[in-house]
Order: structure tokens, then C-alpha cells, then sequence
């Protein structure tokens, strides 16, 4: 997290650099883009409860279409996302009040201060459908439409048609280079779970180029989930002598055993926190330098003609686009190659002789 600091702050220094030769720029205009940058990376970069498309800064009107929010507060709350933006105020539900402060939703009073309890701000339970929720519906269901055509494809001429043909190479990669090799013998067991994961990352790394602005798996709390699956599923399904290896090591003296017994046991969880966080810093590093290279376009608007500002941020931007297009696939390929890994190395059995 403090790598990813760094660099927004970087891309905001080089900008700033950028800034300081344009002719006739004052000190608070600088600091004033600066601001409108750091909040427009911030503001991509976090999920919101209104699917924004673009936004007219000049009369200061956001187009797109609200979410709906739902809340459990000693009941089950629903309402539009659109009641926090044209109330200035705190949203009143019944007999609560509400609103949104840095992107999470806490129970206030009448004049918008938000209620503590025992020391803490007191939140509700939010279930809302929001932009990263729309996401991975959308990613859900495009998942089931393709895998499922596949599928009657097969069952009627034995080959794939159309985008099946595309999707199928992808699979039979996935079997014969992850699976297999690393599993064994087993693999078919676990295959359905890594060709999900695989095509889920893959396509929501796909996504998160577009102009819909997605940044799902920017999200902690997305790769948190997919690496609690692959942790869920490596110790539910491992061997006795997975577990004999980290309680009791096979081979080793036995202080050693009894040093060793707790660093196997941390490792059963840092498995998972580097698939979490790699996958994490990776995309949200990424979307943090394109959008930030995106924004030259306007810190230069005075020291270059229009089309050259628009030549110069194309140019970088389309460069990144492209490694952005590879690391997408090397994302999706790298955390279900890890995962697969793991998987084999939880459900092989050893003998020791």
C-alpha cells in the first residue's frame, strides 16, 4: 500500500514538472491541479454507489445512473444511491440518517454528524449494488453465456463455432501448463476452479481498460476473496502428508521439527497474501499511471498547441494500453498458475523411506 502512495505521489511530482515550465502559471494553479488530479485517480481508482459515465466540469454535472443502496440497520433499508447527491444533508430512511463519507456509508444524526458507539463509528451492514458489483455481475453472466454456448457447441458438432474457438485454446492451455504439471493426476478435480478463476481475472482485467472506468480487481477486497477460495480449497482437499509436513517434518531432528512447526504454519497464510496482494498492487499501480498520463493532456495545454498535447498523452497512454493488454492476460495467468502450485503441493503424497 505504501509502494502504490508512492507512486500516484510520483506521477504527481512528474506532473507537476511538467506544470512548471508552462508560461504564466501561478503557484495555486499548480497546487489546484495537483488536486483535481490526485482526486480524479483517487475517485477511478474506488468502487461508487453511482455508475458514473463522465462528468461536465464546467457546469459541474455528473451523467450515468444510480445503484441501489441497501443497508442492514436494525431492519432492511433500500433506497437510490441518487438520494446522497441531490440532498445536502444526511439521507434520512424512517427514523436514521445517513450518509457517505470517503466512500463508506455511517449513520449521523439530523445535522450530519456522524453517531459513535463504545469509541467507534457506528456503520450499518452494506449490501449495496455498487460499480464493482455491476462489474462482476457483468463478468458473471458474460462467463455463463460463453462457457455454456461452448458447451452446446460441443454437444452438437463435437467442435467449437464462433468465440468458441478463441476460448478453447485458453482452456486446453490451462488443463495441459497449469493443471496437469502441477497437480497430477488429480487435476481434473481442481480444473473447473482454476479455468473460473483464470477467465474471471483475465476478463476483469479486460474490463478495467475500457471507458466504463472498472477497477475490480484494483480492489482488495475482490482479491482478498479470490485468494481466501484458492487457501479454502488447498487445505480442505490436502493430503496427511501435506499436514505431516508441517506439524511433524519427516527427516528433521526434532528441535528442529518443533522450530519449524510455526513458519510452516505462517506460510499456510502468506500463500494467500501474496496472491492477494500481487494481484492487488499490480492492477491498481497500472490504472494509477494510465490515468495519470492521461491527464498530461491537460498540463500542457499551455506549453503545447492542442494537438500536440494530444499527441504527446496518446502516444504514452497507447503504449501503456498495450502492457496493460499483456499484463491482463499475465495476471489471470500468474495467480491461477500459483494457485494450481499450491493446490499440488497440498495434495500430493510423499514417501519417505
Amino acid at each position: 500500500m505504501h509502494d502504490i502512495k508512492n507512486l500516484r505521489w510520483f506521477c504527481l511530482f512528474l506532473f507537476t514538472l511538467f506544470v512548471s515550465v508552462s508560461k504564466g502559471n501561478a503557484s495555486d494553479a499548480k497546487s489546484s491541479q495537483k488536486e483535481n488530479i490526485d482526486r480524479f485517480i483517487q475517485h477511478h481508482l474506488e468502487d461508487d454507489y453511482y455508475f458514473s459515465l463522465f462528468k461536465d466540469e464546467e457546469n459541474n454535472l455528473t451523467y450515468g445512473f444510480p445503484l441501489p443502496v441497501i443497508l442492514i440497520d436494525e431492519g432492511i433499508n433500500i433506497f437510490s444511491s441518487s438520494r446522497f447527491i441531490h440532498t445536502d444533508g444526511p439521507v434520512q430512511i424512517e427514523d436514521k440518517f445517513y450518509r457517505i463519507d470517503h466512500n463508506k456509508i455511517y449513520r449521523t444524526d439530523g445535522n450530519g454528524d456522524k453517531l459513535v458507539e463504545a469509541n467507534k463509528f457506528v456503520k450499518p451492514i452494506d449490501l449495496s449494488i455498487t460499480k464493482n458489483v455491476v462489474g462482476l455481475i457483468l463478468t458473471a453472466g458474460l462467463m455463463f453465456f460463453m462457457f455454456i454456448a461452448l458447451a452446446r457447441s460441443y454437444r452438437k458438432n463435437k467442435l467449437p463455432q464462433g468465440f468458441g474457438r478463441v476460448l478453447e485454446p485458453l482452456i486446453i492451455y490451462v488443463r495441459d501448463e497449469m493443471a496437469k504439471p502441477n497437480i497430477g493426476s488429480r487435476y481434473q478435480e481442481f480444473l473447473p476452479y482454476l479455468l473460473s478463476v483464470f477467465f474471471l481475472i483475465w476478463i476483469l482485467n479486460l474490463i478495467g481498460l475500457t471507458p466504463l472506468g472498472f477497477n475490480i480487481t484494483g480492489n482488495i477486497t475482490v482479491t482478498l476473496c479470490l485468494a481466501l477460495f484458492t487457501l479454502i480449497i488447498t487445505n480442505m482437499k490436502a493430503s496427511r502428508s501435506y499436514w505431516k509436513h508441517i506439524f511433524w517434518m519427516p527427516g528433521v531432528p526434532i528441535p528442529f521439527r518443533i522450530a519449524l512447526m510455526p513458519i510452516e504454519v505462517i506460510g499456510i497464510f502468506t500463500k494467500a497474501f501474496s496472491l492477494m496482494i500481487r494481484l492487488f498492487a499490480n492492477n491498481v499501480a497500472g490504472h494509477t499511471v494510465i490515468m495519470g498520463l492521461i491527464a498530461i493532456i491537460y498540463l500542457l495545454n499551455n506549453q503545447l498547441t492542442l494537438g500536440g498535447s494530444i499527441a504527446v498523452s496518446l502516444l504514452l497512454t497507447s503504449f501503456l494500453f498495450i502492457i496493460k493488454l499483456l499484463a491482463a492476460f499475465l495476471q489471470a495467468y500468474i495467480f491461477t498458475m500459483l494457485s494450481s502450485l499450491f493446490i499440488g503441493l497440498a495434495v500430493q503424497e510423499d514417501e519417505h523411506h
